[in-house]
């Protein structure tokens, strides 16, 4: 009798070990793959936010620079406007607003050049304000000394006046002769006051017509045995220092003769003055102090440029280091530059 035994129940198929890590990394990798692509997204919204509003902040500075820009020309214009109002047949007030007006040019250059870089719009909007401030006290500054002008000429036609009055009449009484004594006090106490004012003035207009120079410069030469002179920049091989210098376009100076006055300073801080050269003392304007000068130059000014030149020769050595030359004119500072001598 034969046993029959039982069939084996069939096993599920389960995947092999290599299988299922390969699933795992697939998942994880394809988890990794969102995340960069989520960091990646969020990365360019914040870059783009970035781009746009620097883009919105240039704009803006763009547009306020413009705005700036044409307040600058209204009040630049409306002020010399105003200036010109003033003018009338007083040459002194007339060489004062001329002044005022190149003033004005001068910080509106100074303004626009501000204007080129949109980070200096604080300072040039503060320069702007300044200039506000700038032509209301020209304007002020003019109107008083119109209105002081007009009432020192009232006073002295009126004093002109009584004058003539009570000299025809000096011998009529003793009261009259006591007022002719007063008035004529009074006379010469405002006539002091007009020549002061006068002299104000003067000193202003002065100022307005220094020429100032530009491009000084400055050249150690040595003479050859041919007399030729060569330039040289050691101090042992030089004889002669040539300055040359160039004159600004001044309008309120008048044309003709102008002196400009040479001032070396060696490296000791002493002025190289020689007086049988040309060398001699003049009072700086502007502090009332006596300077010694090395050479003078005089030159016939037609209110242009025109390149000048003089040379020093000492007839002594010259010491190595720093010098500065200063050229002055009607007593003030119209240039300097420096120069080294090894």
């Amino acid at each position: 009798m034969s046993t029959n035994s039982p069939s084996p129940t069939p096993t599920p198929f389960q995947p092999g070990p290599g299988k299922q890590d390969s699933s795992q990394q697939f998942k994880v990798g394809a988890i990794i793959a969102i995340a960069l692509l989520a960091i990646a997204t969020v990365a360019f919204l914040v870059l783009w936010r970035g781009a746009a509003s620097k883009g919105d902040n240039l704009a803006y500075e763009l547009n306020e620079s413009e705005q700036l820009k044409a307040e600058l020309e209204k009040q630049y214009y409306e002020a010399l406007s105003e200036l010109e109002e003033l003018r009338g047949s007083n040459e002194e007030l007339n060489a004062l607003i001329e002044q005022q007006k190149g003033e004005l040019k001068d910080s509106k250059d100074r303004i626009d050049a501000l204007l080129r870089d949109s980070r200096n719009l604080d300072k040039a909007r503060k320069e702007i304000k300044a200039l506000t401030a700038q032509v209301e006290q020209y304007l002020a500054e003019i109107n008083q000394l119109r209105e002081e002008n007009q009432v020192l000429t009232a006073r002295t036609a009126q004093l002109s006046e009584e004058n003539a009055s009570l000299s025809a009449n000096l011998d009529s009484t003793t009261m009259a002769n006591q007022e002719l004594s007063t008035a004529k006090a009074a006379l010469a106490s405002e006539r002091d006051a007009i020549d002061a004012e006068r002299s104000r003035l003067a000193k202003k207009v002065n100022v307005a017509s220094v020429v100032k120079v530009k491009n000084i410069q400055v050249d150690g030469l040595k003479m050859k045995g041919t007399g030729k002179a060569v330039t040289r920049r050691s101090a042992k091989n030089i004889e002669q220092l040539q300055v040359c210098f160039t004159t600004t376009s001044n309008e309120v100076a008048e044309a003709g003769s102008e002196v400009f006055l040479v001032r070396i300073i060696n490296p000791m801080g002493e002025t190289m003055a020689i007086e049988d050269l040309g060398s001699g003392i003049f009072t700086n304007n502007a502090n009332g102090e006596q300077i010694r000068f090395t050479a003078a130059e005089e030159t016939d000014y037609s209110q242009s440029e025109k390149n000048i030149c003089t040379v020093w020769s000492p007839n002594q050595p010259f010491p190595e280091g720093n010098y500065t030359v200063e050229v002055y004119n009607k007593g003030y500072l119209a240039g300097s530059t420096s120069f080294q001598l090894k």
